[in-house]
């Protein structure tokens, strides 16, 4: 098949060499000149406009769409729409919220032009393992497109599937993402207990190896871990500052919205937002709330 990529970034660009590898013609396009030039080098074939990138691609057409959430997608298939004909197909397979990807399917139908929604996991080792592709949307399209969804997954039958309608791919990344802060959070507790525990001298990079066989702990995140622990054990150089993407906020008001309880990956948000306060008032607040009501000391600052 071939298909057309917008979005040469880290991920889109990876994304498109794996298809090139499969055998799959893929047009490029990136805003950026040095994104287009690194992806030509890769077999892409690069184009320096939108109207170049579909005027290269046969109807029916299919682009996907790898650019940051939000404001940018929405930007992207305002321009994309002109020039686009009834029956080509966008993929968007970028981390938007579900509740924008049914408006922008709705909205792209009037035109005859077929949305799917597709959560997307997998980050830098995507293009050597494969990535995990969750889908939304209608079967008829999906499956018009499984050549390259199958192209894309760690094997042609697994790591991919249509999960439901429009929204549910990326309602499912969004779900994947708060449980990813919930075992990032407890790997990252646990250990800093072990760590903290000098009087019996733990190497943090050996207990990571030995829990990477046969524990029940063991997963992929866990591997990742221990290359981290191997590289830089103290962990010198890093600042105790975690960005978050976002779906980790919009899990936890979907489960506030469905009365689901979800402490863990509730907490893992707010420890994030935590990591980002250097100078915490509400610390302050509480030191001198104790030495109000107990004299205890206040540490100076």
């Amino acid at each position: 098949m071939e298909l057309g990529m917008v979005g040469l970034g880290r991920m889109g660009a990876n994304m498109a060499q794996r298809l090139v590898r499969a055998g799959h013609r893929v047009v490029g396009y990136d805003p950026g000149a040095e994104a287009r030039t690194h992806a030509a080098a890769q077999g892409i074939e690069a184009v320096a406009s939108l109207q170049e990138l579909v005027a290269a691609l046969a109807a029916p057409r299919a682009l996907w769409l790898m650019v940051p959430a939000g404001e940018i997608v929405d930007k992207t298939l305002e321009a994309l729409l002109p020039l686009l004909a009834a029956d080509d197909s966008i993929v968007d397979g970028g981390n938007s919220n579900y509740k924008d990807s049914r408006r922008r399917a709705a909205w792209l139908a009037e035109a005859g032009i077929h949305f799917l929604d597709c959560g997307t996991s997998g980050g830098v080792w995507g293009l050597s393992e494969g990535y995990s592709l969750m889908i939304g949307g209608d079967e008829a399209v999906t499956a018009r497109l499984a050549p390259i969804f199958a192209a894309l997954a760690p094997s042609p039958d697994s790591g991919w599937g249509r999960v439901g309608p429009v929204g549910a791919g990326h309602f499912c990344k969004m779900i994947h993402n708060g449980i990813e802060y919930g075992m990032m959070q407890a790997y990252a507790e646990g250990f800093a207990i072990l760590q903290r525990k000098a009087e019996f001298g733990l190497d943090l990079h050996q207990v990571a190896q030995i829990w990477r066989d046969g524990s029940v702990v063991r997963s992929w995140l866990l591997d990742l871990t221990a290359d981290a622990l191997k590289k830089n054990p103290r962990m010198d150089g890093i600042a105790p500052y975690v960005e978050d993407s976002g779906e980790g906020r919009w899990t936890v008001a979907e489960a506030v919205d469905l009365d689901v309880p979800a402490p863990v990956i509730t907490l893992s948000l707010l420890q994030r937002l935590r990591s980002r306060d250097g100078d915490s008032y509400a610390d302050k607040l509480l030191a001198a709330m104790r030495n109000e009501f107990g004299g205890h000391k206040v540490k100076a600052g």
